[in-house]
């Protein structure tokens, strides 16, 4: 019930197929006397088959593309493995081995030819059965960096050229300024939207708040915005999960697809680095940037408002750092250079103290 409606139609579609089929089968089988298959007996037939796999469907829905690229290469790797030791007899020796072995127990020969080739085939089977599963779990359980030590070209080629995706949480999308960094150049790789972040953006169109509703359909406008641009590569993703959590979904979808996380939420930030996914949070990016003021730096400022004392006036930077001037209470409205006397650091950023320079 929870599954996508694509994935509906295509097992309403699969399941029609069978039904055909097995209708085709009953036909063809019509008038012969030796075999004929009732046409109730080939629609359940067709019903049976479809349900058999449909049901097993289900039960690797979580079970990914890149899951099962995975455990493809790892398979190939098991069953190479396996083909070196067949190679080189072990195989036979494990049939001669078990040749014996019944020779003592029945206390009578019934090895032949027909035993012994039996005896070997039934052990490369079982040397290749068990070294392709253990390649293919093997191989699930690693990580990128594992498969990077083996094939490292890949891994160069793959960072080199597209980057690490990187994934957007609804904060991130509607702060704007991703176009903006990416185009900038200090931003790489593909940008992946979570379906459910798509929702709750449209589900916050649709509020009572105007507040929520204005940022929602700005988010939407740029999203699309993005999406229509020729150098931004953005992607809608249907990521399945169990958790009921947005933040969850959101980390569970980074570390599904190896991607970062691009975010403005700290506590969001603070639980993403518990759990070892890059974060790029823009707040940082911002505080980064902006230009360290040193004492004694002369400085162009406007005066806009009179500051918390009667003698002081505040003016602020271009990137909103605010500059508090002593003495200047009387040329609020004016623009005049003053000279950085102290900074200090607060929890909502640095306060800028400065006189009015002679």
């Amino acid at each position: 019930m929870n599954a996508p409606a694509s994935v509906n139609i295509a097992r309403l579609v699969y399941l029609l197929i069978c039904e055909a089929a097995g209708w085709v089968l009953a036909f063809s089988t019509k008038g012969n006397e030796a075999f004929e298959i009732p046409v109730w007996a080939g629609l359940l037939i067709g019903l049976l088959v479809a349900g058999l796999f449909i049901f097993v469907e289900t039960l690797i829905k979580g079970f990914t593309l890149r899951g099962f690229s995975t455990a493809t290469f790892g398979l190939l790797v098991g069953l190479f493995c396996a083909f070196l030791l067949t190679r080189v007899g072990l195989a036979d020796v494990l049939a001669a081995a078990l040749d014996r072995s019944f020779e003592m127990d029945s206390g009578e020969i019934i090895s032949g030819p027909d035993v012994a080739e039996t005896i070997a085939l039934g052990a490369a089977s079982m040397i290749y059965a068990s070294l392709g599963f253990l390649g293919a779990v093997l191989a699930l359980r690693s990580t990128r960096d594992d498969f990077a030590f083996i094939i490292p070209y890949v891994r160069f080629r793959q960072d080199g050229t597209s980057g690490q995706p990187v994934v957007l949480d609804g904060e991130a999308i509607m702060d704007g300024r991703v176009p903006g960094v990416i185009r900038a150049g200090f931003l790489s790789g593909r940008l992946i939207v979570p379906q459910f972040v798509l929702g709750e953006l449209q589900t916050m169109a649709g509020s009572a708040s105007q507040n929520d509703r204005v940022r929602a359909e700005r988010g939407l406008e740029l999203l699309e915005k993005m999406q229509d641009s020729k150098g931004l590569a953005v992607s809608i993703e249907d990521v399945a999960s169990n958790d009921d959590s947005s933040e969850s979904r959101l980390l569970q979808t980074a570390q599904l697809l190896g991607a970062r996380l691009l975010t403005t939420d700290e506590s969001l930030s603070k639980v993403a680095k518990l759990r070892g996914i890059d974060v790029l949070n823009l707040h940082d990016l911002m505080d980064a940037l902006r230009p360290a003021i040193v004492v004694g730096e002369k400085i162009r400022l406007p005066l806009v408002r009179p500051g918390k004392d009667e003698h002081q006036a505040v003016g602020y930077l271009t990137d909103g750092t605010m500059i508090v001037v002593n003495h200047a209470i009387d040329r609020i409205g004016s623009t005049l250079d003053v000279r950085v006397i102290s900074t200090l650091q607060t929890t909502a950023g640095v306060m800028v103290f400065a006189e009015i320079v002679d």
